[in-house]
């Protein structure tokens, strides 16, 4: 069984009269608990719907050296990135934090959560209830380095940190 951490920065937008609500990607980070590392920026996204919010704490972080991908080719990534050997006996475990609209981005790159390739569970294991569950507190846990939160492939990185510091509490 491996296990994949990851983060997701999107724009979310409220649907109104003109149009659908919805979360679109702008990136993904993913990293594998044998400290392989993925990250994409979807180039697809339209920075003209970001809040301020995001303009000003995810956009900016976006890494400047990365080509810009479509989501067909993320896609593929992802595959070729969990099943590096083609499908094998991997068992893939995915974990965010707080990772609800995260899976949902996850989910929808596929198309939606019925169009998960083989072997990919329908669901993912979130940090955070399982902090809640053990009664673990965000203080207990490896701070974040605020110069880079909000970037995806750190916060997955993050994720990983947290998780395995959250293994060692709940050890003792």
């Amino acid at each position: 069984m491996t296990k994949f951490f990851f983060d997701t920065e999107f724009i979310e937008y409220a649907p109104s009269k003109n149009e659908k609500g919805t979360i679109d990607l702008i990136s993904i980070g993913i990293v594998s608990d044998n400290g392989r590392e993925y990250y994409a920026i979807y180039d697809g996204f339209d920075e003209s719907k970001a809040s301020d919010w995001v303009k000003e704490n995810v956009i900016t972080k976006l890494e400047t050296d990365i080509v810009r991908k479509s989501m067909p080719q993320i896609s593929k990534d992802i595959i070729e990135f969990v099943y590096p050997h083609g499908r094998t006996e991997i068992n893939p475990e995915f974990y965010a934090y707080f990772c609800s609209y995260d899976w949902v981005v996850f989910c929808w790159i596929f198309g939606s959560t019925i169009n998960l390739p083989d072997g990919f569970p329908m669901w993912c294991r979130d940090l955070k209830h399982i902090m809640t569950e053990n009664d673990i507190s965000r203080l207990e846990l490896p701070e974040q380095n605020e110069a880079t939160h909000h970037n995806a492939l750190d916060d997955a990185r993050w994720n990983l940190l947290a998780y395995n510091e959250i293994q060692k509490i709940v050890a003792n």
